[in-house]
């Protein structure tokens, strides 16, 4: 769809936009459960382009014409991002050819928000050693190791 077709400009209203984000988070989700990699992958695609339609820094001009997030909007809208994020690096590990490049990629867009995520630390020290960095790949593996949650964790 053409954002520009979207009512109200090219971006639409950011607690329509958090809350199909979300909407889609959710699906991805339960595919996940329900072992559809391929289908969550694409629910979280779609909740990430979602939010690319909410207003960014470079919005803040202060003209009036884009609405402005509020603080819960944006934290709302990180924590989306950053589960999206998460779970696409979970999906792309189910993989029968796993594209390590790209589950490395992902976790590091978590690990700049979320500097201590479990999780994406973790994926990201299987991902740079499946990519052969071994120093990067130890210092992630060792720093999830660090933080790791206490109980059983799913992985």
């Amino acid at each position: 769809m053409d954002r520009s077709s979207l009512p109200g400009g090219v971006r639409g209203d950011p607690a329509q936009l958090i809350h199909r984000a979300l909407d889609f988070k959710t699906q991805g989700a339960q595919c996940y459960k329900d072992k559809k990699y391929r289908e969550a992958i694409g629910k979280y695609h779609r909740a990430l382009l979602e939010l690319k339609g909410l207003p960014g820094e470079q919005d803040r001009a202060g003209d009036g014409q884009e609405p402005r997030l509020t603080e819960e909007q944006r934290r709302a809208a990180e924590s989306v991002e950053v589960d999206c994020y998460n779970s696409l690096a979970a999906c792309l590990l189910q993989a029968e050819l796993v594209n390590y490049e790209r589950v490395k990629e992902y976790c590091l867009k978590v690990l700049k928000k979320e500097g201590e995520n479990f999780k994406a630390l973790y994926r990201s020290g299987v991902a740079f050693y499946h990519l052969g960095d071994y120093d990067k790949a130890l210092f992630y593996l060792k720093e999830a190791k660090s933080r790791q949650p206490t109980g059983t964790i799913t992985l």
